[in-house]
């Protein structure tokens, strides 16, 4: 009973000891706010209420007041950046480094920024020079990351698997995919030099780093196409209904033709018929359409895309059957004309492939975004708008 009476006159004096620290903590933080120049919070403000051109002023109302403060040169840095001032940016981190002696941690610091500053102005060259000069740990995967960029960018693709690769020791993040589409755009290069040898190879090494590489499969069957050895061409693209058999859209047209080459269209068509069964894609049907069109006449192709209306409509089904019955109906040919230019008009401006990364929209199939770079992010069906 008695340690109880003396554990409650002892509570009071614990609670006037965390209320004098908890001041003292208090104090010291008012104390060092306080050196902080009052155009700096009114810099706060605006940029939380997006005045980027206000909160430029009052950040440079603060760096004249308190000009030693690194922090705040580089707030002031990165909103002329984003504001497109690259140039003063540029300037003001030049200033840093020519007119103070900094140690070495911060000058490295401002040589990061004056690094982004070139890279945003477009002035590689220069960017580069100082991302390689960035040999710190803190800034390694940040420096290897706008490398990596900056060689994308100059399609110095060799230079881009070697930081790729480095990216992927440091960080542990996979970059199987972006290195396989280094090789291919390297093959494509020896391609169109005609050196078939070195574009193999190149392709093998895509395969390596990533054997859902379909971009590889197709270049490798293009080739053997192009060479004459159908045979080998139509061996290698059947590979990618088991790589991603979405892309199959993309390769049915180049096995038509190479089972054309070879007498076998109808085994052909039985290909894609199968797959177009099992996988129902928009652009297979449209590659079967076309040959039944080309070699069994209008009225099957009209009775091939009547059946596949009924069972996904679409607007390029739809113009499809409309184009069959053009060729073999003689009457109401003006209103059935008429139609098909409106069905195409919405095809035409609807219908697009997507970037499932920022959601560009392009006409054309592309393997790497041209809006965020992004590679294989486009989906290889376009979105058609459904009827």
């Amino acid at each position: 009973m008695e340690f109880e009476y003396w554990w409650l006159l002892a509570l009071p004096l614990f609670f006037t000891l965390g209320w004098i620290a908890a001041r003292v903590d208090i104090n010291q933080l008012l104390s060092e706010s306080t050196t902080l120049p009052a155009a700096y919070f009114k810099g706060l403000n605006f940029l939380i209420t997006d005045q980027h051109d206000k909160a430029i002023e009052a950040f440079i109302e603060a760096v004249e007041a308190n000009a030693d403060s690194l922090e705040l040169h580089f707030a002031l840095g990165s909103l002329f950046r984003r504001r497109g001032e690259v140039d003063r940016a540029i300037h003001l981190h030049l200033n840093l480094l020519e007119k103070r002696e900094l140690p070495e941690p911060q000058k490295m610091a401002v040589t990061a920024e004056l690094a982004q500053d070139y890279l945003k102005a477009g002035l590689l060259d220069r960017a580069e020079e100082l991302f390689k000069s960035l040999d710190d740990s803190r800034y390694k995967q940040p420096a290897l990351r706008a490398l990596l960029e900056i060689y994308v960018r100059e399609r110095e693709w060799e230079h881009a698997i070697e930081s790729a690769k480095e990216l992927e020791r440091l960080s542990g993040v996979p970059f199987r995919k972006e290195i396989a589409q280094y090789y291919c755009e390297m093959a494509m290069k020896s391609i169109l030099t005609n050196d078939h040898h070195t574009a193999r190879h190149e392709l093998e090494k895509a395969l390596d780093a990533n054997k859902g590489c379909v971009r590889a499969n197709i270049l490798l069957g293009d080739m053997e196409a192009t060479d004459g050895a159908h045979k080998v061409a139509i061996s290698i693209w059947k590979r990618v209904e088991f790589q991603k058999p979405e892309y199959l859209g993309l390769i049915a047209g180049k096995l038509l033709a190479s089972y054309r080459a070879i007498g076998k269209l109808d085994e052909g068509m039985a290909q894609l018929r199968s797959y177009l069964q099992t996988y129902k894609l928009p652009s297979l049907q449209a590659v079967v359409y076309e040959a039944v069109l080309a070699e069994e006449g209008p009225e099957s192709a009209a009775a091939l895309a009547r059946e596949e209306l009924n069972k996904r409509p679409s607007l390029q089904t739809l113009d499809q059957l409309l184009k069959a019955r053009m060729q073999f109906e003689k009457n109401d040919q003006h209103d059935t004309n008429l139609t098909q230019q409106t069905v195409r008009s919405a095809i035409g401006n609807r219908n697009a492939f997507v970037c499932d990364q920022c959601g560009f929209r392009a006409k054309n199939f592309h393997w790497q975004c041209p809006a965020c770079n992004a590679w294989e992010a486009i989906a290889p069906e376009p979105n058609e708008p459904n009827t």
